[in-house]
């Protein structure tokens, strides 16, 4: 059993009752066997050679630890939090920064904005690449909250291939589904894309105007400021939709990994 309170020395050697061999510490951890020893060969993970085999100071090891998690981009009260409640929101699934990185660059290659939002509505991203009419209509809180809305019935439909839908002002947009651990947690959604028939004659403008409750001079300003991809563009970015969703998704699982670890040491350091 490991010892509640950590041992202090006088040497710069640990005690060898306060040592973790590999096979412990793998189940700290939560990763191979390999790994760890890869790691301590490398000096990226502190521990020292016992008779030829890895043994790993307990304290050393909670350091190691505390460290790696000052360097995720979430304030320290926000982790403990979600240590304590054993998960995190879909907001702190994500190190935002990269991910918005990430989300800006796909947007610039295919030509049409993206936006990373989770299923109460709330944007985990800024959009990236949006086009003047979005940047117009996201001004108006009524109106944006209507897309917003779609998003979140898109979320919910029962079809797992993104399709193009038209969204409350008149462009295309479809959605990539994140899941983690087999649950829905967020979606990216692509678009701001003018369908074919695009700009609406001034009747439909007057209409889309009337439904979002914005003058219809904003639209009919804003309506030539839209991404104009032909048929080989839009193909490309319903195809790729999915595929930039399922790296988030990869991110997030990491992330959350991560943080279970983390909460493991939290339980084993209180005992």
């Amino acid at each position: 059993m490991l010892p509640s309170t950590p041992v202090k020395f006088c040497t710069s050697q640990p005690a060898m009752s306060d040592l973790l061999t590999a096979k412990q510490l793998q189940e700290i951890l939560q990763v191979d066997r390999t790994t760890i020893y890869r790691m301590a060969d490398s000096g990226r993970l502190p521990g020292i050679k016992v008779g030829g085999q890895w043994r790993f100071s307990r304290p050393q090891i909670e350091t190691w630890l505390q460290s790696q998690s000052t360097t995720l981009p979430i304030a320290r009260e926000r982790v403990e939090a979600a240590m304590n409640a054993g998960q995190l929101d879909s907001a702190q699934m994500f190190p935002v920064e990269c991910v918005q990185l990430i989300q800006d660059s796909f947007a610039d290659l295919l030509g049409a904005m993206l936006l990373l939002v989770n299923l109460d509505g709330d944007t985990i991203t800024r959009p990236s690449n949006a086009c003047g009419l979005h940047k117009a209509i996201q001004t108006h809180p009524q109106a944006y909250q209507r897309c917003i809305t779609q998003w979140l019935h898109m979320a919910q439909e029962p079809a797992l291939a993104p399709r193009y839908q038209t969204n409350p002002f008149g462009l295309l947009c479809a959605r990539g589904l994140i899941r983690i651990g087999g649950e829905i947690r967020a979606m990216l959604v692509v678009g701001d894309i003018a369908p074919e028939s695009w700009p609406p004659a001034a009747d439909e403008l007057q209409s889309i105007a009337t439904r979002l409750e914005i003058a219809p001079d904003v639209l009919v300003q804003h309506a030539p400021e839209v991404h104009k991809l032909d048929q080989g563009g839009q193909d490309r970015a319903l195809g790729h939709v999915q595929r930039v969703a399922d790296i988030f998704a990869h991110i997030a699982a990491e992330r959350s990994a991560l943080f279970s670890r983390l909460q493991r040491i939290a339980e084993i350091t209180q005992m």
